[in-house]
Order: C-alpha cells, then sequence, then structure tokens
C-alpha cells in the first residue's frame, strides 16, 4: 500500500516504502497515509509518531508518472500524501536520509521535530519543474527558516545539504549517516514518556498560536490549557513525583 506502519510502547512508525521511487507519493501512498495518519489521531496507544522513509531516501515529493496518470496525490482537507493539511494532534517526527525533496521536505515541514543524517539533501524543486510548491513551502519555510534564506531555496529549487539547514535551525538532530531512524526514535520515545494529555494541549498552543493576536494569547492559552491542571494525569504527575516512581498515565 506504499506505507508501512508499526507499534511500540506508545511510538508509531510511518514508513513510506516505494523505495524503486525514492519513496515518491503516488495515488495509492497519499491514501494510505491519510488513513495513518487518522489512526495516529484517534488511537490512544499512540503517544508519538515518527515519520521515515524506505531504501535510503524520504521522499522525493510527488511522483511525476503518477501526475501524468491524473492520480489524486493532494488529498481534499488533508493536503499532499495525506499529511501536508492535516490536523495532527499527537506529535510527528521527519527522520530522514538521502533526499527530502519537494513535496517530500514540504512532508518534512509539516512535522514538529527534523531528525536528519549530515549527508542528507533537501530541496523545494518544484519551479524546475514548472510546477510551485504550494504543498506548504511557500508559506511554512518563510516561518521555519530566515526568509532570505527561504527565498533562495523556493526561487532557486536547487538542492542544499542538512547542515545549512541545521545551521539556520530547521533541524533539531543532525547525525551520522544511517542513524537518523534511531535518533527520532529515542527522541519520541522521550515525548511518549510524558503526560499524553500535557503533550498534545501543548502541541495544539504551539502550532495555534502563531496567528493569535499579542493582547489575546495568554486567554487563548489559558482556555485550552487550564483543563489540563484539573485533570487526573495532572494529580498522578505530582503524586509520582512525591512518591519517586514513573506516573501511570490515563490521558485524562
Amino acid at each position: 500500500m506504499g506505507v508501512k506502519f508499526d507499534l511500540n510502547d506508545g511510538v508509531a512508525l510511518l514508513t513510506i516504502d516505494r523505495p524503486q521511487a525514492r519513496n515518491a507519493i503516488d495515488g495509492a501512498t497519499a491514501l494510505a497515509m491519510s488513513e495513518l495518519i487518522q489512526r495516529v489521531n484517534s488511537d490512544r496507544d499512540i503517544r508519538v509518531a515518527v515519520l521515515t522513509g524506505s531504501g535510503g531516501h524520504f521522499c522525493a515529493g510527488m511522483d511525476l508518472k503518477a501526475f501524468l496518470r491524473g492520480e489524486v496525490t493532494r488529498l481534499p482537507e488533508v493536503g499532499f500524501a495525506g499529511v501536508t493539511q492535516a490536523r495532527i494532534c499527537k506529535p510527528l517526527i521527519a527522520a530522514i536520509e538521502g533526499y527530502a525533496l519537494a513535496g517530500g521536505f514540504e512532508i518534512a515541514l509539516a512535522c514538529d521535530l527534523i531528525v536528519a543524517a549530515e549527508d542528507a539533501k533537501f530541496g523545494l524543486t518544484e519551479v524546475k519543474r514548472g510546477l510551485v510548491a504550494n504543498a506548504g513551502g511557500l508559506v511554512r519555510l518563510p516561518r521555519q527558516l530566515p526568509r532570505k534564506i527561504a527565498s533562495e531555496l523556493v526561487l532557486t529549487g536547487e538542492i542544499y545539504p542538512a547542515s545549512l539547514l541545521s545551521q539556520h535551525g530547521l533541524i533539531n538532530r543532525l547525525v551520522p549517516s544511517g542513524e537518523a531512524l534511531n535518533a527520532a526514535l529515542g527522541l519520541a520515545r522521550h515525548i511518549a514518556a510524558n503526560g499524553p494529555l500535557a503533550v498534545a494541549v501543548s502541541k495544539q498552543v504551539l502550532s495555534e498560536s502563531q496567528d493569535w493576536p499579542s493582547t489575546e494569547m495568554f486567554d487563548r492559552q489559558n482556555l485550552l490549557t487550564a483543563p489540563v491542571f484539573k485533570s487526573a494525569d495532572a494529580r498522578e504527575g505530582a503524586r509520582a513525583f512525591a512518591e519517586k516512581r514513573t506516573p501511570i498515565w490515563r490521558g485524562e
């Protein structure tokens, strides 16, 4: 189906599995990814998700052969590959080896965290094919990188090393080649050990507050966060600290 799924200790692993096409997204893969993102949102056993690619590459973007065949890779409401416009309630971490190009780069931009191999390559190459990076590149990249750097990536369509993007703060962990997935899973396990309700609300505020007026941001934040302080998990966290034990989270 183009995507493999595994779940261990609260961490879901989604692997784009079209190595023969550098994991480029065709219609079937977009549908499969959308269904798995819905599962990540709804499954209480999932605390964090990691998204990666098989065969040494993350994703080369839209499968241009599928595009010419008229396949739909941009789905209503959830966007390219079922990811770029989706509302994802759990933290999503990109683990990147090899190429993350065009739509593949835009998938990574939709993730909360990025772990990349030192020799990974990134590029918004759409303009080289007469296309535009409208799956998030044009609107997300200037919010995640300095505007001049973002403009260079968008307008030249060139491919850049992970080290450049790391230098400007886009990448959370830069690791040796072949270690991106292990590092991302380690980061995911740290997040999964925290209170799931607190993590989900924290992610929501981080995402939504970018557009809040400064005069309203604390009021809006308090509406979302106040229930966390009244939750069973908050009491369990305090109790576990006092009793010097690991918390047992209920997500409520």
